[in-house]
């Protein structure tokens, strides 16, 4: 199987290891959330190999020149990049953490990865005492901003309970779930939820517009009985408006979908009706619609019904 329990990580914790955090990926998640751990009082090394460092620095962080370099001066690193190379390459690459990495230091990924990189990156850092977490997050840029994240965490305990003042500055919901790869697992079963929610939305709203009623009515009428979510909530207001700008963009979500039938192909589990969304997404993509928000969904069918919804 794909998910095995984990074993347990000994590690004996200093009074001032969270003296230190090295924070790795400056894109639209991680720069917010390395910002309020930064406002929480934390002291920050930072390190991305693509996006400046500058406002970041600006608030009080350190900048390193490289994976290696960070890790060297960090006591609790945490990464929060786009997909599992991204974050084998840090981790294990040359000038990666692992070549810099304190014996007594703790490595969180905050990244969405395929669950069995997790457990790979995870055995890596273990074989040199390093404990390790996986801990994705749910959403998007506007709670990455304000702090409220829904973090799902895997891994240890102990390292948990040591970390966990750290995540709560950045997630209003921080949960430990299982053994190094749950928190990724439980990343996508939220990743499906979330797609085929939106999807399902998309047909509801073309074909309430297609008929004649006015969707805001129809969002008003339902959004309180039990077809209402905070999917439902937070995405088809951006549809009325017709605003696509990304707080998470079909690109990465095509991304995490394609991670969770990688896992589901692993694991002989059918899902069809994510089959069938990441056909759609595909769609989108191929049409220029790659950088545009998930609740772009809806362009997908109204291309095939003619309408728009739109106030």
């Amino acid at each position: 199987m794909l998910i095995k329990p984990a074993q347990s990580v000994d590690i004996i914790f200093k009074e001032d290891i969270m003296e230190k955090i090295g924070f790795i990926g400056l894109g639209i998640m991680g720069r917010p959330m390395a910002k309020n751990l930064i406002k929480a009082g934390y002291k920050l090394v930072v390190y991305d190999k693509f996006a400046k460092l500058d406002d970041v620095v600006a608030l009080g962080a350190e900048g390193a020149d490289s994976n290696k370099e960070l890790a060297g001066k960090s006591d609790i690193i945490i990464t929060m990049l786009p997909n599992s190379p991204h974050v084998q390459e840090a981790v294990c690459g040359a000038d990666g953490i692992l070549e810099g990495v304190k014996s007594s230091a703790i490595v969180v990924d905050m990244s969405s990865i395929a669950p069995a990189v997790s457990q790979e990156v995870g055995a890596a850092l273990k074989a040199k005492g390093v404990a390790f977490l996986d801990a994705p997050v749910s959403g998007g840029e506007p709670k990455a901003i304000d702090g409220t994240l829904a973090i799902m965490v895997g891994g240890d305990r102990a390292v948990f309970d040591k970390v966990k003042p750290i995540l709560e500055k950045m997630g209003s919901s921080v949960t430990l779930v299982g053994d190094i790869g749950s928190g990724n697992v439980t990343k996508l079963a939220n990743q499906i939820i979330v797609a085929l929610n939106i999807a399902a939305v998309s047909e509801a709203f073309v074909l309430a517009t297609k008929a004649g009623v006015d969707p805001q009515s129809v969002f008003d009428a339902i959004k309180g009985g039990l077809a209402g979510s905070t999917v439902m909530n937070a995405k088809v207001p951006m549809i009325l408006d017709g605003n696509f700008k990304p707080g998470f963009r079909i690109e990465l979500h095509i991304k995490d979908l394609q991670n969770a039938l990688d896992t589901a192909h692993t694991l002989g589990v059918p899902i069809p009706l994510t089959a069938s969304v990441m056909e759609t997404l595909q769609a989108l993509k191929n049409h220029g619609y790659a950088a545009h928000d998930h609740s772009a969904i809806v362009k997908f069918y109204e291309k095939l019904a003619q309408i728009e919804v739109r106030k």
